[in-house]
């Protein structure tokens, strides 16, 4: 129902996914057990990176033709890779009590900076129903093309989203409640529970299902679980911290190697393309096609993608903007449930106090 996985290619889909999840849980594992892997990961590669991203766009590396250049050089990837870094470096500074991490007002920076990025995503899902409007009137439903070279389908699933978005932010409580686990391997923020972990992974997940749908098997499915995976069985609290290393390093390797994720041999579309991967499409042969028509300036998408053979098929997107908009209606009721129970800020203190998730972090601080 949601994704193209089948046919001669089925075996490498599954095996990118695997090699995915499982690289982002080891690569995280060495951020958070020592202060110089997180230095090593987060300061010395992300360093080079940087000369490299430079190098490039003075005609080094192959130039224009470099992979980055020609497949991630929009603003929104280089601004989540060093979004997700500033998160990793502010989380260490806190968990290490180092720098600003000494200061108690410095404990908001989580809430903060994920907050920003929630922020930043849902104008994304709100950019594509406004596009998908000017096309036909209303949010039933249309074919864009974004500057990224993605052929998008925006509709009311956007819409449902954003609103989902903006509630998520708010369904993150206690925010001062930041500590140090006592092995100073991590930073913990144990009132950030299995409550909001899935409303913000259902969100986050359409979200990248709708607006990043070349990407999604990997980065909302692959990049989604591995935090929550690792928060589930050995680093209970440490969630954010997880969630932040593992995007900055999916980033990192996706703006490096964006190849990876479009060829045919790992690409897995999802089914808002309709019959592509029948009809022998991947990932990548879609961008050339979807290119042409931003660099038009005429929004002929819907008949490209027509002449293509492919069919818009936006049930999946609209099912899941609906139940990330639930989870998140649910967590936030229980939000001020509790708070009302027991007469407190839900952010200015922890409402979750009690329940087994927090109980379980507290145990680690």
């Amino acid at each position: 129902m949601l994704f193209q996985i089948y046919g001669s290619t089925a075996g490498t889909q599954l095996l990118g996914w695997v090699l995915v999840f499982v690289g982002l849980i080891a690569l995280n594992e060495i951020a958070r057990q020592t202060k110089a892997g997180g230095v090593a990961i987060f300061g010395v590669i992300l360093g080079i990176l940087t000369v490299y991203f430079i190098a490039i766009h003075f005609g080094a590396f192959g130039g224009a033709e470099n992979q980055t250049m020609e497949y991630m050089d929009g603003w929104f990837h280089y601004f989540k890779l060093y979004a997700a870094a500033a998160g990793c470096i502010g989380f260490m500074m806190l968990k290490y009590k180092e720098y600003l991490g000494k200061y108690d007002w410095f404990k908001v920076y989580p809430f903060l900076i994920v907050a920003a990025n929630i922020l930043i995503a849902i104008v994304s899902d709100l950019e594509s129903a406004v596009n998908a409007f000017k096309v036909t009137g209303d949010l039933s439903g249309a074919w864009w093309a974004s500057n990224e070279g993605v052929f998008l389908y925006g509709g009311w699933w956007n819409v449902v989203n954003a609103i989902a978005g903006l509630l998520n932010i708010f369904c993150m409580t206690g925010w001062w409640g930041i500590y140090s686990s006592k092995d100073k391997k991590d930073m913990l923020w144990p009132d950030m529970t299995v409550w909001f972990i899935i409303a913000y992974d259902l969100w986050n997940f359409e979200y990248t299902y709708s607006n990043l749908p070349t990407h999604t098997w990997y980065c909302g499915v692959a990049l989604l679980l591995a935090p929550t995976f690792a928060n589930a069985l050995w680093n209970k609290g440490g969630w954010i911290q997880n969630r932040a290393n593992t995007l900055a390093i999916w980033c990192m390797f996706a703006q490096v190697f964006p190849i990876f994720q479009l060829c045919k041999t790992f690409s897995v579309l999802p089914t808002i393309y309709g019959g592509a991967s029948e009809l022998g499409y991947s990932a990548l042969d879609l961008y050339g096609p979807a290119i042409e028509v931003y660099n038009s300036g005429v929004n002929t998408a819907g008949e490209v993608i027509a002449d293509m053979g492919i069919t818009a098929d936006p049930r999946a997107q609209g099912i899941v903007a609906i139940l990330a908009l639930a989870a998140n209606v649910i967590c936030i009721a229980f939000i001020f449930k509790r708070a009302k129970e027991q007469g407190i800020n839900p952010y200015k203190q922890e409402v979750w106090k009690g329940t087994k998730d927090f109980e379980e972090a507290a145990e680690r601080m």
